[in-house]
């Protein structure tokens, strides 16, 4: 039986396809190997015609570490690990900006796996950028500007209070949410703890200060790096099909998932690994 992947890059610095293997059972070691190494070369993968069940999607993410559950988002039933993010005109999305997925935690996700499960007619692609290729382009007197500096990153900057007042328990579970979840500090570069590459680590969901620099300096610095490492030429985007799959590496990328198919309706499932 032929184990061995294929993998297909999408760009010189991001993105790939994977075909040769099957989400729904359980990956063999060989499989499972492959595909690790292919997602910390290209940091984000892309598999289609994957119809993977809420359990079957957790369990592949438990071969990557353990699971995070979402302070706010609804999960799926079966599993409580699989977010349900299902976005409509009476559900607006809130992930139409640049983020890196739950850095509002001490140690953010190392990943998350995400899975196409009613997709609209057009429209609602979602793009990836890699800070790698973001912190490479950068000169040398930059990166080292950058090299020990701290950034703010907080829960209500991506989930501010006026959007979770719709019932009196989502507004409990916002409120728990924020009490758990208070203002911390990351580096505003990092190094892949098995690579050692560097890479740019603040996202506009979630990044509100450099906190070693005069708020005008903060402000400045954050709005150049905002902008720069969104520029196209560091991004792959995915135009979705139904059953498609991503897997990306969180520690060292961001996203954007675009809210252009409004009234139509998107729902997406993602497990975020630890």
């Amino acid at each position: 039986m032929n184990e061995r992947l294929k993998v297909t890059p999408l760009g010189p610095y991001i993105g790939a396809l994977v075909e040769n293997l099957t989400l729904a059972k359980p990956l063999s070691d060989s499989q499972f190997e492959q595909l690790y190494h292919a997602l910390l070369k290209h940091q984000v993968l892309f598999m289609r015609n994957q119809p993977v069940t809420p359990v079957q999607q957790r369990d592949l993410a438990r071969r990557f570490g353990d699971l995070h559950i979402h302070p706010v988002y609804p999960h799926a039933a079966e599993a409580e690990e699989i977010i349900v993010l299902d976005t409509h005109d009476n559900n607006p999305p809130d992930n139409d900006n640049w983020h890196t997925d739950v850095t509002f935690i001490a140690n953010p996700p190392s990943g998350a796996i995400l899975a196409a499960k009613l997709l609209p007619e057009t429209g609602g692609d979602t793009l990836w950028a890699s800070g790698f290729a973001a912190y490479d382009a950068l000169s040398a007197p930059f990166r080292e500007l950058l090299t020990g500096l701290r950034a703010e990153h907080d829960f209500k900057k991506s989930f501010p209070e006026y959007k979770h007042r719709g019932s009196e328990e989502e507004y409990a579970r916002w409120k728990l949410a924020v009490e758990k979840n208070p203002p911390l500090l990351h580096p505003v570069v990092r190094s892949h703890p098995v690579s050692g590459r560097k890479a740019l680590y603040v996202n506009e969901g979630f990044t509100t200060r450099i906190v070693d620099l005069a708020p005008k300096e903060s402000d400045a610095l954050l709005s150049f790096l905002f902008a720069h490492i969104t520029k196209p030429e560091f991004q792959v985007r995915w135009r979705w099909q139904q059953d498609d799959v991503a897997i990306w590496d969180n520690r060292v990328t961001q996203h954007y998932a675009n809210a252009d198919y409004l009234p139509q309706r998107r729902i997406m499932h993602r497990a975020t690994i630890l």
